[in-house]
């Protein structure tokens, strides 16, 4: 975190007349030093309100946060998949009710026969995570991946709980894409979503934009690796130490979820690396900049510039609630889902009953609220702890609100 001691960084760009509060929330965010660099923007009525940028976009160098700065967006990446997801269902080519095996037949081992897509897309499969070990250079690989998950068994049985498939989702759903359309994941997105509607959104950065990728700024400490911390350590017991191996340890269901396919991943450094960046990992590599999402997801719930990419009656099939209860995974937290989007919950009180989006680790956001006509992304470097936002984003959002009354 930045010393809030100091002057603080500065920011930039424009918000259309009546929300001037969203400015301020932003600018708040780094005068009380909850950022090193960030942007915000925010559609209303299928048009760009807000589009805020500013601060540092490496800390390291400290080059500044550019108006084309782009950032890795961990799990905000699954919106943009679920997208992908619901096109298809919409086009009558995906079942979300049909076996997973229909379209991927060599899915169906292992006690997996009656999975669904819906399950998949609602993180009610019980494939969270892989068992065995993958280097990373296999986890970035596609093939290695899927075949781990045609012969894993569900961890518990299909449909009758939810836990947070963290990073499996991706692969699952990427996969039945895959399969449906004849191209990857991030080939279907860059030229049925992102070319479309002009967005700096990719899964699978190309190498020339590269120079525009901010970089994350974890809450590990640089050159280590999660596991590396969760080996004992000598002497006086380290109460944060014990924490992350209470809750993130290699053999909690969370950690499990989090570094899967293996704790190759867990490693911060390869966060950060082009590596990471040029792979296609559906659930959690996406780069992209705050108005891409914004704009993506406006175009979820309204037209924006001519260009519609979910009917009314997907974007509520999107939205509607497929799961109950606590969430096996993220400590039994009241997270629900919808066909691959995160919905209206006590744990995310966004909008209303119709709202849906995706919160990413560390605290990027992609959100729709239909009912609003409001659409809202944010993006930083500055990793926080939670899984589902903190304040800064959330003081964001409700100034939108509350500009709209």
């Amino acid at each position: 975190m930045t010393d809030s001691t100091a002057e603080p960084l500065a920011t930039y760009g424009w918000t259309a007349p009546g929300f001037e509060g969203v400015r301020a929330a932003f600018d708040a965010n780094f005068a009380n030093g909850s950022e090193i660099g960030a942007a915000f923007s925010a559609y209303h009525r299928g048009n760009k309100v807000a589009d805020l940028w500013g601060g540092v976009a490496d800390a390291d160098t400290g080059a500044p946060w550019q108006e084309d700065t782009l950032m890795l967006v961990f799990s905000t990446t699954k919106g943009a998949t679920a997208v992908c997801a619901n096109r298809l269902i919409e086009q009558g080519l995906l079942d979300p009710d049909a076996p997973v095996s229909t379209y991927w037949p060599a899915f169906a081992r292992n006690g997996k026969e009656e999975i669904t897509v819906g399950h998949i897309l609602s993180h009610q499969a019980g494939l969270a995570w892989v068992d065995g070990e993958m280097t990373a250079a296999e986890a970035l690989s596609w093939e290695p991946v899927i075949e781990a998950l045609e012969n894993q068994r569900p961890g518990w049985e299909p449909g009758t709980k939810h836990g947070y498939h963290a990073t499996t989702f991706g692969w699952l759903v990427g996969e039945v894409i895959r399969r449906v359309a004849g191209r990857s994941v991030g080939s279907y997105f860059a030229d049925e979503v992102a070319g479309p509607l002009g967005l700096d959104f990719w899964i699978g950065l190309p190498e020339e934009q590269e120079p525009r990728v901010g970089s994350l700024v974890s809450f590990i400490p640089p050159g280590v690796s999660l596991e590396s911390m969760m080996a004992v350590a000598s002497g006086e017991p380290d109460p944060v130490l014990e924490m992350f191996k209470m809750f993130l340890g290699p053999e909690t269901p969370l950690g499990k979820a989090l570094f899967a396919p293996g704790f190759a991943l867990a490693d911060a450094d390869i966060w950060n690396s082009r590596a990471m960046r040029a792979a296609e990992v559906p659930a959690a590599n996406g780069v992209t900049d705050a108005r891409s999402v914004a704009r993506m997801y406006a175009a979820c719930i309204g037209e924006v510039d001519g260009v519609r990419l979910l009917s009314a009656g997907q974007a509520r099939a999107a939205a509607q609630r497929r799961t109950e209860g606590p969430n096996f995974i993220l400590m039994d937290m009241d997270v629900q889902f919808g066909l691959g989007f995160m919905v209206h919950s006590s744990a995310i009180p966004l909008g209303g009953e119709n709202s849906f989006g995706h919160f990413g680790a560390g605290g990027s956001l992609g959100w729709a609220d239909p009912d609003a006509e409001l659409s809202v992304g944010y993006v930083m470097n500055r990793m926080d702890i939670g899984l589902a936002g903190d304040n800064r984003s959330l003081e964001l959002v409700k100034a939108c609100y509350d500009a709209i009354g």
